[in-house]
């Protein structure tokens, strides 16, 4: 146990120098409108890609109450340097949760689904990157309605997917990403991967791209639209009767948490910039821009406490994690984009200039909202859990 705090110490310490250098190059970040494959060397070369693995087989991904923390608190730095780079890492950990946080299957699905663990263990300890590609258009980020098809291939376990998914976080930087699609002869959707290594997106192997990543925030996160028919893939070996997510949600580790921590990154490195930017104006500023400044303070605290609160929650070990890090997950929301907002009204107009950081930071840090789970399904679930509460 002590070895392997030593290590996750190590890759913590290691990500905030790595993040450190992509905040001094913080002004040319900014325009980017691709990902770069030398920061996710660099990544790696940071350990960071160990998040993937558990300890007991060369990874740092210990026990959901202990790694919680430092694997949050890793994204958080890293937001502080480039917010596109740290919220495509965060996926690596967040998909590959569904292995690292039910270590055992019940019969008849023991074996497989160990032979899989190590199995996908083995590619993040080699260093291929994880994402996921699970949204569908119209399906308002509900993953249950899914409508994509996978139809068994001649190997075991070996599927053909078909259907549109966008999203698709970290595309071309991935080696493998996770999707959801329907069984053939089956009613739900279940979780299957896709080796993405190699992949041409012209359609001949069986991705096609539909639409390149444009957005106005996290503008470098290549979350591209892809058409797939009959792409190769592999299901989930231990297949879901709603049993296997059961068993994920006791584990206790919020996988939304992992997004809100990105944005909580990039709330800090904003407030951080602007009060050394008024503080020498402080005597002079209006009476509206006192008021503005003073509720980025209780704005800023908010974030803070909720962001602290789930991870205690977590390292309690509540049944109330997974509940706490959804209400977290949307007040961070909210908040991060009123913060941004106020903050812009008190260094005034010149916040909007390109060479100013704070509307890059404005539009990255509302795509919390829209994160899995988006506004409103998230909504949903929030009502729908009002009634359950002991």
């Amino acid at each position: 146990m002590q070895a392997t705090a030593k290590r996750v110490e190590e890759v913590v310490e290691n990500v905030k120098e790595l993040s450190a250098r992509f905040a001094s190059e913080r002004s040319q970040r900014q325009q980017r409108r691709a990902l770069e494959k030398t920061d996710f060397d660099a990544l790696m070369d940071a350990g960071f890609h160990l998040t993937g693995a558990p300890p007991e087989v060369g990874g740092i991904n210990g026990g959901v109450e202990e790694f919680t923390r430092p694997l949050c608190e890793m994204l958080r730095i890293l937001a502080k340097g480039d917010p596109s780079v740290s919220l495509v890492a965060s996926m690596h950990p967040a998909v590959l949760g569904g292995w690292l946080e039910v270590p055992k299957a019940p019969q008849p699905y023991t074996g497989a689904w160990e032979k899989q663990r190590r199995a996908v263990f083995e590619t993040a300890l080699a260093g291929c990157w994880w994402g996921t590609i699970i949204s569908e258009p119209g399906s308002g980020g509900d993953p249950s309605k899914s409508r994509a098809i996978a139809t068994p291939a001649d190997a075991d376990g070996q599927y053909l997917i078909s259907g549109q998914k966008h999203f698709g976080s970290g595309s071309g930087m991935t080696s493998f990403m996770i999707t959801q699609a329907v069984p053939e002869g089956e009613s739900a959707p279940d979780v299957f991967y896709m080796d993405m290594r190699n992949v041409p997106w012209d359609g001949s192997a069986g991705a096609t791209l539909t639409r390149a990543w444009d957005g106005v925030g996290m503008t470098a996160t290549q979350s591209h639209a892809m058409d797939f028919n009959d792409m190769p893939a592999i299901r989930a070996a231990w297949p879901d009767n709603g049993a296997r997510q059961r068993a994920r949600e006791m584990a206790g580790r919020p996988a939304g948490h992992l997004f809100t921590s990105v944005i909580v990154g990039v709330v800090e490195s904003a407030v951080d910039a602007a009060r050394q930017q008024v503080q020498s104006k402080r005597g002079l500023m209006r009476p509206f821009e006192q008021v503005e400044w003073s509720r980025v303070e209780m704005e800023a605290w908010l974030v803070q406490q909720a962001y602290e609160g789930v991870l205690r929650d977590v390292e309690s070990g509540s049944g109330a994690a997974s509940r706490s890090s959804l209400l977290c997950k949307e007040a961070v929301a909210e908040l991060a984009e009123s913060i941004l907002l106020r903050i812009s009204k008190v260094v005034g107009g010149g916040a909007y200039s390109r060479s100013s950081p704070y509307g890059f930071w404005l539009e990255d840090v509302r795509a919390l909202g829209f994160l899995r789970p988006p506004w409103g399904f998230a909504f949903d679930r929030i009502f729908d859990g009002s009634w359950y509460i002991d």
